[in-house]
């Protein structure tokens, strides 16, 4: 991605990334509820304006994903066989979309459990890559039949969503993966694609 950017998009990156490490390392640090854009600013070296112009809200710095993030989770669905059975193929994309997630997946759990408006802000995290993989999936099944491909992307968000609601206070991120893991292999491959 960086030999794509140009300075200014590299720089621009940098800032957001700065601000977003900041806020995480507040966040852990303080709380949510103690920390303020203002800290987030100065923690990030950047003004309070600076801030606005890269989040919407304190939340956002946290919920929001990185610009690569997009293109890496693409790439994840871009890179699957044509001929690869799309329960497999979705099994490997939530797989390797939920590991791109295990530096941030821990902080946002532990903020929604202390504050009831992270919580809140936290319901549409990971919605645009949700977009992304119901338009992958459609895109992968010839001919009009829309119901298997959104079948077996709903048992496998399901599946994904029942992993996180069940996953112990007190186990690691590899025990969600472990998790994660088991919930795909018993929602299975649902209905089969003719």
């Amino acid at each position: 991605m960086g030999g794509t950017m140009s300075l200014r998009e590299r720089k621009k990156l940098a800032t957001w990334r700065a601000i977003q490490s900041a806020a995480v390392r507040l966040f852990e640090e303080q709380g949510y509820e103690a920390t303020t854009v203002e800290q987030i600013a100065a923690a990030a070296d950047v003004s309070r304006a600076t801030f606005f112009n890269y989040f919407a809200s304190k939340d956002a710095a946290v919920l929001d994903q990185d610009p690569a993030e997009r293109l890496n989770w693409q790439a994840l669905m871009d890179e699957r066989p044509a001929d690869e059975p799309l329960w497999d193929s979705l099994t490997t994309i939530l797989t390797g979309f939920c590991e791109s997630l295990r530096e941030r997946v821990p902080l946002q759990r532990h903020l929604k459990a202390q504050s009831p408006a992270f919580a809140q802000s936290a319901q549409s995290f990971g919605e645009q890559f949700f977009q992304d993989l119901r338009r992958w999936a459609r895109s992968r099944v010839a001919g009009s039949d829309d119901l298997t491909p959104v079948l077996q992307l709903n048992l496998a968000v399901a599946a994904t969503i029942t992993a996180y609601e069940t996953w112990p206070a007190e186990e690691s991120f590899d025990g969600f993966l472990r998790r994660l893991e088991r919930c795909l292999s018993q929602a299975g491959p649902g209905t089969p694609v003719e």
